[in-house]
């Protein structure tokens, strides 16, 4: 309900670029100022952050960024194939649509969007480069001013990512699984036994054999706990789902606003901003209810009679990493101890594959990447 209920539903494959790029430098004032822009730092949270950033700009070295870029594309190779073979064996393939994905550009100059379809074309990802009628031919219902867009072919989207979390749940538990909702307070590893015991909230404790830390980005105390550093930081994304339902048939994102439509069992979902605030901040309004003249700009027969006071509001917290990599593996401190948090903005694209590897590495049998990219211990 945290992270995976409200997110964009997109498997973002095609986002084989990490999120440190040198060129994004000279647009952050003009993002900062825009009260539409897709990205904000609360004024109070600035400082707690700073030290992120510093680690956020370091990653924006050439060297860095391809390293980087590999480790993300090495994941994302695999992730759809994982995908489709968990959402079989939940029985839940309905969930998942493999229409592929539209970047669409409004004014765009021909050479920047050149640019961009070669920048994806040299990095492996299937893309085809179309003009405006092209584009609309695909998706009717979007404006005139739309005038190029690319299209990734080998990509989809669910039409309900909290309906998919629930259907995961019911195959856990009818496969013997336990669902228990608590607060943890301690990770215990001092014991004399091989057993680690976590200590809850409510007074009760937990004896586990085997441990694995995916708390996204409420990970770092129990890291921390148990050793380790890490340099995660919280992303507060929001989104807007509007009970209008589109003719879109896959998602559709703009290069221009920075946000994502995508389309939806019960509606349209507008999402895609990014706000630096902690974990304590609550919903700014504000910040959803910017989507919404976006997603009409972009769709004004849709939304021509709609108001954004039709939408639901939703904030969610991405962990994020200043390398956009997750943290996935066994400790080297704790043989019995693993983790699988920091998917950053590709939760849902890498949620099945880092599963996988998981399961791999628990059951000490060799994993079909190697995980060296991605350790915690990375950061030591």
């Amino acid at each position: 309900a945290g992270a995976s209920k409200g997110n964009a539903g997109h498997f973002a494959t095609e986002q084989v670029f990490p999120l440190a790029d040198v060129s994004m430098l000279p647009k952050l004032p003009g993002m900062l100022m825009d009260p539409l822009g897709p990205f904000r730092i609360q004024p109070q949270y600035f400082f707690k952050a700073l030290p992120w950033f510093m680690r956020f700009l370091f990653n924006m070295l050439p060297s860095r960024r391809a390293k980087n870029s590999r480790a993300i594309k090495t994941l994302n190779q695999g992730s759809i194939a994982a995908m489709q073979s968990l959402v079989k064996f939940c029985d839940c393939e309905d969930l998942l649509v493999m229409n592929g994905s539209l970047l669409v550009f409004e004014g765009t100059s021909i050479d920047e969007v050149q640019k961009e379809f070669l920048a994806y074309r040299d990095a492996g990802v299937e893309v085809q480069l179309f003009n405006g009628d092209q584009v609309r031919a695909l998706e009717p219902s979007l404006t005139n001013n739309i005038t190029h867009g690319l299209y990734f072919s080998q990509v989809g989207h669910t039409v309900d990512p909290y309906r998919l979390c629930q259907a995961f749940e019911k195959k856990f538990k009818a496969l013997g699984g336990t669902l228990v909702t608590e607060e943890v307070l301690k990770v215990n590893t001092a014991s004399t036994t091989s057993c680690i015991q976590l200590d809850m909230l409510s007074g009760n404790c937990v004896n586990t054999e085997r441990l694995v830390i995916a708390s996204g980005a409420w990970s770092k105390p129990l890291a921390k706990q148990l050793g380790y550093s890490v340099p995660l930081e919280t992303e507060r994304g929001y989104h807007l789902m509007m009970p209008q339902k589109s003719h879109l048939s896959r998602p559709v994102a703009s290069y221009n606003r920075k946000f994502i439509i995508t389309p939806m069992l019960d509606g349209t979902r507008l999402a895609g901003t990014v706000e630096f605030g902690g974990l304590k901040a609550p919903l700014i309004e504000a910040r959803a209810n910017c989507l919404f003249p976006h997603g009409k700009a972009l769709l004004p027969g849709l939304f021509a009679d709609a108001t954004v006071e039709d939408g639901v509001r939703w904030m969610g917290f991405r962990p994020s990493m200043p390398d956009s990599l997750p943290v996935l593996g066994r400790s080297q401190k704790q043989s019995n101890v693993f983790f699988s948090f920091g998917h950053q903005h590709l939760g849902l694209t890498w949620s099945a594959i880092t599963a996988k590897l998981l399961a791999q590495e628990v059951k000490g049998v060799r994993t079909d990447l190697d995980l060296s990219p991605y350790r915690i211990e990375r950061f030591e």
